[in-house]
């Protein structure tokens, strides 16, 4: 146990809640940058979470049916290997930011998996590398919060940067802005630390 509680890498961050508008039900994430919640420009579900059939809109249930049953198909090592090809469907559906009231599209795709985390991550396209690919893929515009540290070529994982569009935490160092961050949103009663 004491090997677990200490182990090196372990990732500390914030488990978060976000609403989900027109539906009675709140989207879980888990996350070690909670300083970038400005910059979520899309969220992703493991295309197994429980709230897909939830809320998939009426629009897009044929669609998403036809990409769970490709998904189907697949075993989690070829989801996970073929990081060239990406793929994804979006719910119709879309999580309101706590922050700022901007809503942010649902997407399902394969590269989340169910079992890791809560089974849904919030996508930061300026600072990461798989985020910023399936936003350009996909032409979902892309929040710069990062300033001159984001090139508009590829995603910047800095921890450097002074904070920009991002309410609050405008102004501050990202390494910095972590812990206000998470004093936020447990201020808020919409997360804790983990």
């Amino acid at each position: 146990k004491e090997m677990q509680r200490n182990w090196i890498g372990k990732s500390e961050g914030a488990e978060m809640d976000f609403e989900i508008k027109g539906v009675d039900k709140k989207l879980r994430v888990y996350t070690t940058r909670p300083d970038t919640i400005f910059g979520v420009d899309f969220m992703v579900l493991a295309p197994e979470h429980e709230l897909v059939s939830q809320i998939t809109s009426a629009t897009q249930k044929a669609e998403i049916e036809k990409y769970l049953s490709y998904v189907k198909s697949r075993s989690e090592r070829e989801r996970l290997a073929e990081a060239k090809t990406i793929t994804g469907c979006f719910t119709g559906a879309y999580a309101v930011n706590p922050f700022d009231k901007r809503e942010i599209p649902i997407w399902i795709a394969e590269y989340v998996l169910a079992g890791y985390g809560t089974g849904a991550i919030m996508a930061v396209p300026c600072g990461d590398q798989r985020d910023f690919a399936f936003a350009k893929h996909f032409n979902i515009p892309i929040t710069n919060i990062i300033g001159s540290h984001y090139n508009g070529e590829e995603a910047n994982p800095t921890k450097e940067a002074i904070l920009e569009n991002s309410g609050f935490l405008n102004g501050l160092q990202m390494k910095d802005a972590i812990g206000v961050a998470v004093n936020k949103v447990e201020e808020l009663g919409i997360g804790k630390k983990k």
